[in-house]
This record gives C-alpha cells, structure tokens and sequence, in this order.
C-alpha cells in the first residue's frame, strides 16, 4: 500500500479562483452525500503549474448510478467500456469518473475499465505522473500516490509503473506521451523513452478512432508542428499515416511543418476554435496537393479546370489518409477536399481578369477557405494582397446588409478578428 504525500495550501500555492465553480458544486454536493471526490488529472496539473485548465475532471468514491441519484436529472450516465457520469450545467458538461482499478493483467490489453477501486488504486492505474494528482479543493489539500508534484518540479514526463507494462495494456499512452512533451516542453525519463522505442508498432493495436481523435486534438491545440515532428522522429506517424511520410521526409515536409506553425499561432492568439478540422488537416496535405497541381498545369496546354482539380484531391486524400491505419471520417475527408478545392477559386492557377465571384462569396464553404488562403499568405508574401481582396469583398457584401453564410469573425476572450491583418 502507497500512503499518500499531503501537500498543504502552504505547500503548493494553487490559485483557488482559477477553479470553475461548478466542479467546485459536484465535489461539494457529494461530499455533503458522504462521498470522496476530488479535481483529478490535468485539471490539477494545470493548477500547480499557475495554468487555468480546460477541464475540470472529478473523481469520486460514488458508483455512477449513485452520482445519478445525487444529481437527478441534471445527470447523464454514458459509456460502455468506461462508465462516466455528465453533470450538465447549461451547455458546460462537469466530467465525474468513479474510483477504479486495473481489472486485467499486467500487461494485456484493456478492453474494458468499470472495475471500481479506491483513491490509491485509480492514482495508480493511470499513465503519466504528473496526471495521477488529486486536488480537495474544500481543503485545499493535494493528495499525491504517485510522486507527480516532485515530477512536475522537475518538468519530466515519467509512466506510473512500469512503461513497458503501461504501453502494452494502452498504447494510444504512447501517443499521450508525446502529446504532453509537444504542449509542455517536459523531458522524458529514459525508461518511458525506452519502453516507446521498443513497443511504438503496439499503436496499430489501439483503437483508431481514439488514435485519430488524439491527433486531431493535438491539431487544434496551437502546439501541432512540435507533436508532429515528435510523431515523426518516434516512429509512430510512419505506422499511423505511412503514405504521408515519403512527402514528410521529401521537399514538402517543411513545408507541412511550415503551415501547421502558422495555424498553431492562429490558435495561440485567437483560441482553439479558431480554426476547424477541415482547416487544420488541410494543412497537412494542400501543400502537397498544391506543388502536384502546379506541376500538372506546367505539362498542360490548356488551364486546368475545377473538374480535374476535384478528382486530383479526391485521390491524393484517398492514398494518404483513407487508406492509412487512422481515416479520416467521410465527412471530414469530404470538407477537407472542398477546402482545398476552393483555394484554386481564390487564386487559380492562371490568373483571370475579371471581378469577385459573388456567388462564391456567398456560399458556406468561402469562410473555411478564406482562413485557409489566409494561413498560405502568411507563407506566400505574393498572396497577401489577393487574400486582402477577397477579405475586404466578404466585408462589402456584409455591410450591404446580406446574410453572411457562416460567422466569419475568429474569436478570442479579448479579441476578435475577421482574418485580416493589424
């Protein structure tokens, strides 16, 4: 048995107002109910480190069906595999996870994870360390199993237990690994950077969806180029989008890398929402796309018309990604290929007189494209000034009073901007 380190306020300086007070709401109301519960996992990482997090997560000694009974209707019970209560607070969901312990062997791979446990058997269960805290925020007391604050201090990512073991029952932890060291900038303890280089072909064992749905968070979360270069350095893209690599290891990759910089910075000033998914993995492959088309245009007699142009980025998206270990979702492909699409309405390949397309401007997929010339003009100084006309076009048609297809303005607590240069 681990007896826990206590970490008094004293001891940690968490800034209680940075807590949301509905978490603050479920911990109190089931502990009113006689029930353990604690702030858990990054939410109490992102505390420690002075960090308002993003999620509030809440663990709890109540079985799901007894949160259910705390919180009644404001409650919804979800998941097979891993049971979880959703407290709802208008459109704010307040995560609670039953206590748990591994219910499987060392080492095997888990495929479900409903065994309750106590306190000390959920902290360990866990991946990373500096992800295995409990915060009483009633008490303002950190319950540490696990050694995260001292790991957290010494800013190194480190596996609860043995990495080896760890990576085999879970190896989308591989992949969490290397996200955390992208967005943190942390060390890793050489027997977890081992156990990586030793088990890395396990991811194919994983779920793709979870795979996938780790990947896309990462696109959106302003640190992209750095988890990329990681995914790529481990070992780990070659397995999960082999057909990309020739182009990550070619000409284009700096390109790629280039472009997923710019759209972290977009991210980083204006907020995760800033740019979609569409967007983002655009940025994965328009460089590619786009270097294709122009070559083809260079062999060809005549323009290149929107037809070919359709069929060019349905195949290059069906050899790189729909046919890797993690697809795309249909609908994602489907967006992502109009993004791209639309970029040669924006700036043809060879130039044409004329005025604006207004019907263009007016169609719901212009905003999406528009971000994504806006992203290239960054790159591409020459572009700056057709991105400018194109943005001050989409105004004009919006003064004049008609309903713009989609909110084009990009957000930010204090800011907020159309895509247009300041």
């Amino acid at each position: 048995m681990h007896e826990p380190v206590l970490y008094s306020p004293h001891a940690h300086h968490i800034d209680a107002s940075l807590i949301d007070p509905d978490a603050l709401e479920v911990i109190r109301k089931l502990q009113d109910h006689g029930h353990a519960a604690y702030l858990v996992g990054g939410g109490v990482r992102d505390l420690l480190s002075g960090v308002t997090p993003k999620d509030f997560d809440v663990s709890t000694s109540a079985r799901p069906e007894e949160v259910k009974k705390v919180f009644g209707r404001r409650c919804l019970l979800i998941g097979r595999r891993f049971r979880l209560a959703h407290i709802r607070f208008g459109k704010k969901v307040i995560e609670v996870a039953t206590f748990r312990r591994r219910d499987s062997d060392e080492g095997e791979l888990i495929v479900e994870d409903n065994a309750w446990g106590t306190p000390e058997e959920d902290a360990l269960r866990r991946d990373f360390t500096l992800n295995g805290l409990f915060y009483n925020p009633l008490d303002e007391t950190i319950i540490d199993f696990v050694g995260g604050v001292r790991d957290l201090e010494r800013r190194t990512l480190v596996s609860i237990g043995d990495p080896l073991i760890r990576f085999r029952e879970d190896p989308v932890r591989m992949i969490r690994l290397l996200k955390f060291k992208a967005r943190f900038g942390f060390l890793i303890d050489d027997e977890t950077e081992r156990a990586l280089n030793t088990l890395k072909e396990d991811i194919i064992k994983s779920s793709e969806a979870r795979v996938l749905e780790e990947i896309m968070r990462m696109l959106e979360s302003g640190h992209s180029s750095s988890f990329f270069r990681l995914l790529q350095s481990s070992g780990l893209l070659h397995l999960i989008f082999p057909h990309l690599i020739p182009f990550m290891e070619g000409e284009e990759g700096e390109t790629i890398f280039a472009y997923l910089s710019k759209a972290d910075l977009i991210q980083n000033q204006f907020g995760k929402s800033a740019l979609e998914r569409p967007i983002l993995t655009a940025c994965l492959l328009f460089p590619i796309f786009e270097k294709e088309l122009k070559a083809a245009q260079a062999s060809s007699e005549q323009p290149l018309h929107l037809g070919e142009i359709t069929l060019a980025v349905h195949k290059l998206i069906h050899e790189v990604v729909t046919t890797s270990f993690s697809r795309f979702p249909k609908r994602l492909s489907a967006l992502m290929s109009q993004v791209m699409i639309n970029q040669f309405r924006l700036t043809p390949l060879i130039p044409k007189k004329g005025g604006f397309k207004w019907r263009f401007i007016e169609s719901r997929d212009f905003p999406d494209a528009l971000k994504l010339l806006k992203i290239r003009s960054l790159l591409q100084p020459e572009l700056k000034e057709i991105y400018a006309k194109w943005m001050e076009a989409f105004k004009e048609k919006a003064h004049k009073g008609e309903r713009a297809p989609r909110q084009h303005q990009w957000h930010h607590p204090k800011k907020k901007w159309s895509g247009g240069n300041r």
